[in-house]
């Protein structure tokens, strides 16, 4: 099921809310999941690029020339500054320009039989429908989330990019391996300074 397919199945079977109290929306997790993915390991190819993007459920509406993923990866190469903001103040401003470069107003469209937003005009480009779901999907997640939830792993020499979409939004680590290895390393610090 694409991720498109699963945002659709979420809106029309949800409750009207998750716990009573709030509801996430999956559009960003997706989307921004994917963001992080790209960024942690680029393609090497417009292929693995076209590749990976259709495996998560994009649909780009035409093959991904050199031009596109050339477009893509620098688009990639501002995502991660995003990431990178040491502010929230700074994360929305850099997000805003991808924003306000990337989407178009939010229209409802009916293009597949089911009645769905998208957050690009039409007939766009696969580079363009890239940064677009991205863009949005990444505000859509900071601002459902927290502003916070996206950054680098804690681990030292590690760096990858992770989105944070714990329940409790305390994520400090791109994977438990990373997490554990801080564990141990702290462990053993601590033992022996304690010997």
């Amino acid at each position: 099921m694409t991720w498109v397919e699963r945002m659709r199945q979420w809106w029309f079977t949800r409750p009207a809310c998750c716990n009573g109290i709030v509801h996430l929306n999956p559009y960003g997790r997706d989307a921004v999941t994917l963001a992080v993915d790209l960024a942690n390991e680029p393609p090497a190819t417009a292929a693995e690029l076209e590749r990976r993007c259709v495996a998560a459920g994009l649909v780009l509406g035409g093959p991904m020339t050199e031009a596109e993923f050339g477009a893509t990866r620098e688009y990639l190469d501002r995502w991660i500054a995003v990431a990178d903001a040491p502010t929230a103040a700074e994360r929305a401003e850099r997000l805003n320009a991808l924003l306000a470069a990337a989407t178009a107003h939010p229209r409802l469209t009916d293009h597949d039989g089911t009645w769905h937003l998208h957050f690009r005009d039409d007939d766009r480009p696969p580079a363009a429908i890239v940064a677009a779901i991205l863009s949005a999907g990444t505000a859509l997640h900071l601002v459902g989330r927290g502003m916070g939830r996206l950054g680098r792993c804690a681990e030292d020499g590690c760096g990858r990019i992770y989105a944070d979409t714990s329940r409790g939004g305390r994520q400090r680590y791109c994977s438990p391996a990373c997490a554990n290895r801080d564990a141990v390393r702290r462990h053993r610090a601590r033992t022996a300074v304690a010997s």
